[in-house]
């Protein structure tokens, strides 16, 4: 069990296959009542911030794991049989802030991180488009356009040739310093989407160059049926001469990890 911030994610063997579900955080007593009902004379393993509340609410005993040990260990697990997968790269865990740690064949360290994450998300989207649903944010975005939030190199250098890609944010709601046109809740939605997959890639792009890396995992609940974040984050990544990888069921990772350190 992996007892996040945002989400309580749960990776166990039924049958001889690996089953993973997620639930709210903020449902904890009723996530306990779950696990109580559905596990018994079981071997439990938790993970996360949240994890000396949940183990208070069950009955059974629970041994606990350290959250950056768990997820790298699940990471791992998740990348067996990708082919051409370097053994070295940055892993950037994107949940409900962002942590980046380097992983090596002999090793694997935190080396800092962003507060800004999924919870940046959930925040200014309630606040700037009155929206606090995830799915409807992930629904909504794909709607907006940022064209008339963010501000772009190409704008700044309008009739000359910049001397970096015009491409690149200069920037992330730059636009709004001048009069703004009609907007829409789907393009201030698109805009902190933005913000969020912008700022996690470059901090991850920059721990990758100081360590001589090229390729950077991503994981992390936020980007859960969020394929405009990945969209983002992949060609940010590309966009900064690096190599993305983003996991399937990568938000698991801390869980299956702690599934692991039972086998």
């Amino acid at each position: 069990m992996d007892a996040g911030g945002t989400l309580i994610k749960i990776a166990y063997i039924k049958d001889g296959q690996l089953e993973l579900r997620k639930f709210p955080s903020v449902k904890l007593t009723d996530i306990a009542a779950w696990i109580s009902g559905h596990f018994t004379e079981v071997e439990l393993c938790v993970t996360g911030g949240k994890s000396d509340l949940l183990q208070k609410l069950l009955d059974q005993k629970v041994q606990q794991i350290v959250e950056f040990e768990a997820t790298c260990r699940g990471v791992l697990h998740l990348l067996q049989g990708k082919e051409q997968m370097p053994e070295e790269h940055v892993l950037t865990n994107v949940g409900t802030g962002t942590s980046i740690h380097i992983v090596t064949k002999d090793e694997h360290f935190r080396i800092g991180g962003t507060g800004v994450g999924g919870g940046t998300l959930l925040g200014l989207s309630r606040l700037l488009a009155e929206v606090g649903d995830y799915d409807d944010i992930i629904r909504l975005a794909p709607q907006g356009s940022r064209e008339h939030i963010d501000l772009k190199v190409s704008q700044i250098y309008e009739g000359s040739v910049p001397p970096i890609s015009g491409d690149l944010t200069a920037s992330n709601f730059g636009n709004l310093a001048h009069d703004p046109v009609n907007l829409n809740p789907p393009d201030y939605l698109a805009s902190v989407i933005g913000l969020v997959g912008e700022t996690v890639t470059t901090v991850s792009v920059h721990a990758a160059m100081q360590h001589g890396l090229s390729t950077i995992v991503y994981i992390g609940s936020s980007f859960i049926g969020n394929e405009m974040l990945r969209k983002v984050v992949a060609d940010y990544t590309i966009l900064r001469g690096a190599v993305p990888v983003l996991l399937d069921n990568g938000e698991y990772s801390g869980a299956i990890g702690a599934l692991l350190s039972i086998e």
